[in-house]
């Protein structure tokens, strides 16, 4: 079952999460990062080195056994995706901020993520535990998230009205996907005799999977507010860092690196985020009640998405317009 399941099954269904995630982007999306510089560099400092040095720390300080630190490890790694974006739409965030954050994370992450999961490997695991970094897995992780993302933007580019139709079962897809990736791991770690050991190690990543949630939302937020970015993008940034694509380390631990125990802490995790990042748009919202909700490209999917009034200069040209298309 378990075979089936990270050999089959789960990179499938990565694949059409991934999908997904591409039919909410588009070229200008890359191109807004000249409309926020300053924002999105913050964003990718605290993705590409505070969170990883964070989730070293917490691994450290929790004690996690080596296979548990590296699943966290990779979770650090790992890009937001459109449920950091609904969110942030919610709290009142920069929802443009997200999704240019998301696709440039999503580029650099075939890069950062094998990077990071090497070195984390290397100071966790023993030498006869350690999987070398190669270039065939490299690869490996450029087919698994860049190739459906870039599909996804191929379809939205030419086919915007049938990307519009595809992107709401897509999202639910992605949502119940990762429910049922989450439960089988649970139910093959507690029902499988050699992997009685699994069941106390989700109880192990319990805390250490919070810690690392609330840490990277605080992360995400507090770092652009003290370098006096506006709090809307430091709401953005926030969700960005804070909400990871648990299915993608899933699938990336259990595929990739042969390991169910690596997978759990993303699986915890997963199930976790949902409600502190609930929490934290609240509070977040809160603070930004007598401001405009940012509406710009949460609703770009549809096809007769237009750039909002409030959007001038060189803003409005870097928004994304999908072309309006009334059949496929």
């Amino acid at each position: 079952m378990g075979g089936v399941l990270t050999n089959t099954v789960l990179p499938i269904a990565l694949g059409i999460v991934m999908l997904g995630l591409g039919l909410s982007l588009t070229v200008a999306d890359f191109k807004r990062v000249v409309v926020y510089p300053r924002a999105v560099v913050l964003g990718l400092f605290c993705q590409m080195l505070l969170l990883p040095l964070g989730c070293y720390a917490i691994a450290v300080a929790f004690r996690l056994p080596p296979e548990l630190a590296v699943g966290l490890m990779l979770l650090s790694a790992s890009p937001g995706g459109a449920t950091a974006n609904l969110y942030s739409h919610l709290a009142r965030g920069d929802v443009a901020l997200n999704v240019t954050l998301t696709a440039v994370n999503s580029v650099l992450s075939v890069f950062t993520l094998p990077l990071i999961v090497e070195i984390a490997m290397r100071r966790f695991l023993s030498e006869a535990q350690r999987i070398p970094l190669q270039f065939e897995k490299v690869v490996q992780v450029f087919a698994i998230v860049l190739v459906p993302v870039l599909v996804g933007m191929v379809i939205r580019r030419l086919r915007p009205a049938f990307a519009f139709r595809l992107h709401k079962p897509v999202k639910i897809f992605s949502a119940v996907v990762l429910v049922l990736v989450v439960l089988v791991i649970m139910v093959v770690g507690a029902t499988d005799k050699s992997r009685a050991s699994d069941t106390g190690m989700f109880m192990r990543s319990v805390l250490p999977a919070l810690t690392f949630n609330v840490a990277s939302m605080a992360i995400g937020y507090f770092v652009p507010l003290l370098a006096r970015v506006p709090r809307r993008q430091a709401v953005a940034i926030g969700m960005e860092i804070g909400i990871h694509n648990g299915t993608l380390a899933i699938a990336l631990a259990t595929g990739l690196l042969k390991s169910t125990t690596m997978a759990i802490p993303a699986a915890v995790y997963s199930g976790i985020m949902f409600f502190t990042a609930g929490i934290f748009g609240y509070v977040a919202s809160r603070k930004l009640r007598d401001e405009p909700r940012s509406v710009v490209v949460y609703r770009s999917m549809s096809p007769d998405a237009t750039p909002p009034a409030e959007a001038s200069g060189s803003a409005a040209k870097a928004i994304d317009e999908v072309p309006r298309a009334s059949s496929v």
